[in-house]
């Protein structure tokens, strides 16, 4: 399924928690002839619906692993793309946003 691949380009965006969401001009991944029967079930699967990396790898029974280079070579064929969460570090803490209120209404 990978032709011996253990990582692709676009692996180390794709933790277990990225949702990969089908491109809205991915209508025929079948008519692709590069594209192997995972592929396509990867890309009608986030037709759908987005899905995380882990819900793929459930949904289609296989390793983790295999489905992140399948979903790397995905991206570079612009099939899917893939949404990263928000790291909790990079989130706005809600005591500033609460002190930002406060202080608004004191104006």
């Amino acid at each position: 399924m990978t032709r011996g691949r253990t990582t692709s380009a676009a692996q180390h965006r794709l933790d277990l928690i990225a949702v990969v969401v089908a491109e809205p001009h991915a209508d025929d991944p079948e008519a692709d002839s590069t594209l192997s029967p995972e592929h396509v079930d990867i890309v009608g699967l986030c037709r759908h619906a987005p899905q995380s990396v882990a819900e793929l790898s459930a949904e289609l029974d296989l390793p983790i692993g295999v489905v992140r280079v399948l979903i790397g070579d995905l991206v570079d064929s612009e099939f899917v793309h893939v949404n990263r969460p928000v790291p909790p570090a990079e989130l706005v803490d809600e005591s500033i946003l609460r002190d930002v209120i406060n202080g608004l209404r004191a104006l």
